[in-house]
C-alpha cells in the first residue's frame, strides 16, 4: 500500500467523477446519477482496505509529501492516523449513501446536484487526511461551496434564508482560523528560522501563554461553530430543515465532526495550556449543549427540526469527552462521532423516506404508520433505539465510555450529562409512538407504501454497523488508541513543561490548571 498513493486516489476520484459529469447530457439523467453512484461506490471500496493495512501506532500512515509552493513552505501533504482513519470510511460510505438515497428526491438540476455532492466529498476526505495547514485550509473552504448550493438550490421553502445563514457563521469562524494559522506560520519561522505549514511541526511549539490563548479562541470559534456548540448552534437547525435529505445527511454524519477532529487535531496538541484553561468553561458548555438540545428538541412539532436538535446534544456528549482529555474518554468521543454519523445519518434517511411519500414533516399529520409500512417501522425503531443509546446497540459504547472519562475528570460533569441519556429517551421514543404507533387518523397515510429494495439497500449498511459497533466496539476502539494515548500524553507533557517554565518570582507556579489524570493504561485492556 506504500507504494499507491491511496489517499489522493480517495481525494480526488469524486473530483474526477464530477468532470466526468459535466460532459453528460443533462437530459441523460439516469447515466448521471449512475456514474455518481458508481464514482461514490469505487471511492467506498477503495477506501476500506485503509482499515485492514493500517498499523496499530499512532504514527502517520499512508503519508505522501510533495512540494508545492516550496517557497512559501507549503506541500502537498497526506497522511492518516488512528484519530482521521475512520472519519475517512465514515465518510465515503455515508456520500454513497446518499447519492442512492437521491434516486427519486431529487428531480431537478440532477447534473449539478451530483456534481456538487462529488466536489463536497473530495473536501471532506481531503480536509481529514491533509497535513499542511496551507491545503487543509483550502479544502476546508472547498467544502463550504457545495452545501451552500446544496441548501440554496435544492432545499425548503426557506433555502435562501438558511443558506446564508450558514456560510455567514461557517466563513467567519474560517476567518478567525486563518490568521491564527499565519500568526503561527510566522511564529515559527522566527523560532527556527524556516517557512512551513506542516501541521505536525506545530505540535508541542513553544507558545507564550497568552498568544496561546487568543490562538486557541481562534481556532475554537472555527470548530465550535462547525461543531455547533451551545451558543453557536443556531444556524444548524435552519440548515438542516431546509436542506433536503442527502444534504442533512452529509452535514449531521460528516459535516459537523469537522469541528470535533479540528479540536483533536489541532486544539489539544497545538494549544494544550490554553486548552487545560479552557477545560471547565468548555465542559459547561457541553453539558449546557446537551440538555438544552434534548428539551429543546422534546417540544418541536417538525420530526425534522427534532433530529437537527438532538445532534447539538449529542455532539454535546463528544465534547465533554474531548475536553475530559483522559484516554478513555477521547475514545468515547471518537466513538460517538462514528456513532452519530450512522445514526443521525439515518434518522435524516428516514425524515426523507416519510417527506417523499407525504411531503410533510409534520408528527401530528402521522400517526399509525407501522400498519402500512412494517419494514419501514423495524429500521425506524433500530435506528431510534441506537441513537437513545440502548446496550448492545452502537449508541451506547461511545457514550458510557464518555461518561466513566468524564467522571474520572469531573463526576459533576458526569451526573449533569447523564440527564442526556434520560432526556434523549424521551424526546425520540414519544415521537416514534406519535409517527409509527396508534390508529391511522388522517386518511392520507392509508395509501403510505413500504420500503423499495433500493431503500432497504442503502439502510441495510447502517443496520449492520449499529450492531457490529454495538457488540464488538473493540476492533474499532484498538486501530484508534494508539493515536489517543499519544494525544493525552503529549498534551499533558506539553502542559507540564510549560508549567515548569512558568515560575513566579516568589517561585511559585503560574498555572493551576492542569489535565486530569487518566488512571487508565494503554496496556490494560480497558476501553
Amino acid at each position: 500500500m506504500d507504494s499507491i498513493p491511496i489517499l489522493s486516489l480517495l481525494t480526488f476520484l469524486p473530483l474526477a467523477g464530477a468532470l466526468l459529469i459535466l460532459f453528460i447530457d443533462k437530459n441523460n439523467k439516469g447515466l448521471i446519477r449512475g456514474a455518481a453512484f458508481t464514482t461514490t461506490v469505487i471511492v467506498f471500496l477503495m477506501s476500506v482496505p485503509l482499515y485492514f493495512y493500517f498499523e496499530n501506532t499512532y504514527e502517520m500512515q499512508f503519508v505522501e509529501k510533495h512540494e508545492w509552493i516550496p517557497a512559501w513552505g507549503v506541500y502537498y501533504s497526506l497522511g492518516i492516523d488512528g484519530i482521521s482513519l475512520f472519519l475517512v470510511l465514515l465518510t465515503t460510505l455515508i456520500t454513497a449513501i446518499c447519492v442512492a438515497s437521491t434516486w427519486t428526491a431529487i428531480d431537478k438540476h440532477i447534473k449539478e446536484f451530483m456534481i456538487s455532492m462529488l466536489i463536497l466529498e473530495t473536501g471532506m476526505i481531503g480536509v481529514f487526511c491533509a497535513l499542511d495547514f496551507f491545503l487543509f485550509y483550502v479544502l476546508w473552504e472547498v467544502m463550504l461551496i457545495p452545501m451552500y448550493l446544496m441548501i440554496g438550490i435544492w432545499g425548503g421553502q426557506r433555502r435562501i434564508y438558511a443558506a446564508v445563514k450558514f456560510f455567514l457563521f461557517t466563513m467567519f469562524g474560517s476567518v478567525l482560523m486563518l490568521v491564527a494559522i499565519l500568526w503561527l506560520y510566522f511564529h515559527l519561522h522566527e523560532l527556527t528560522g524556516q517557512y512551513s505549514f506542516d501541521i505536525l511541526s506545530y505540535h508541542g511549539l513553544k507558545i507564550d501563554p497568552s498568544a496561546q490563548f487568543w490562538l486557541f479562541l481562534a481556532f475554537f470559534m472555527a470548530f465550535a461553530i462547525k461543531v455547533p456548540m451551545f451558543p453557536f448552534h443556531t444556524w444548524l437547525p435552519d440548515a438542516h430543515v431546509q436542506a433536503p435529505t442527502a444534504g442533512s445527511v452529509i452535514l449531521a454524519g460528516i459535516l459537523l465532526k469537522m469541528g470535533t477532529y479540528g479540536f483533536l487535531r489541532f486544539s489539544l496538541p497545538i494549544f494544550p495550556e490554553a486548552a487545560a484553561d479552557a477545560v471547565w468553561w468548555i465542559s459547561s458548555l457541553a453539558v449546557i449543549g446537551i440538555i438544552y438540545g434534548a428539551l429543546v428538541a422534546m417540544v418541536q412539532e417538525d420530526v425534522k427540526k427534532l433530529v437537527a436538535y438532538s445532534s447539538v446534544s449529542h455532539l454535546g456528549f463528544v465534547m465533554l469527552g474531548i475536553f475530559a482529555m483522559n484516554t478513555q474518554a477521547i475514545e468515547g468521543g471518537m466513538l460517538q462521532m462514528i456513532n452519530h454519523g450512522i445514526s443521525t445519518g439515518a434518522l435524516f434517511l428516514i425524515v426523507g423516506v416519510l417527506y417523499e411519500r407525504r411531503h410533510t414533516r409534520l408528527i401530528s399529520e402521522y400517526g399509525g404508520v407501522s400498519k402500512k409500512m412494517p419494514i419501514f417501522a423495524v429500521i425506524f425503531m433500530i435506528v431510534t433505539l441506537s441513537s437513545i443509546g440502548l446496550p448492545g446497540l452502537n449508541g451506547f459504547v461511545g457514550e458510557f465510555l464518555i461518561l466513566l472519562g468524564v467522571w474520572k475528570a469531573n463526576p459533576l460533569f458526569a451526573v449533569l450529562a447523564t440527564t442526556g441519556v434520560i432526556w434523549a429517551a424521551v424526546y425520540m421514543l414519544w415521537m416514534f409512538q406519535r409517527v409509527m404507533l396508534g390508529k391511522i387518523t388522517n386518511p392520507k397515510n392509508e395509501k403510505l407504501t413500504d420500503l423499495s429494495l433500493r431503500e432497504i439497500a442503502y439502510f441495510t449498511p447502517l443496520i449492520v454497523f449499529i450492531f457490529v459497533l454495538g457488540v464488538f466496539p473493540t476492533p474499532f476502539i484498538k486501530k484508534m488508541e494508539p493515536s489517543i494515548n499519544h494525544l493525552v500524553e503529549q498534551t499533558r507533557t506539553s502542559v507540564v513543561v510549560q508549567i515548569e517554565n512558568e515560575k513566579t518570582a516568589d517561585g511559585k507556579m503560574a498555572i493551576a490548571i492542569k489535565p486530569p489524570v487518566d488512571k487508565t493504561s494503554a496496556d490494560d485492556g480497558e476501553g
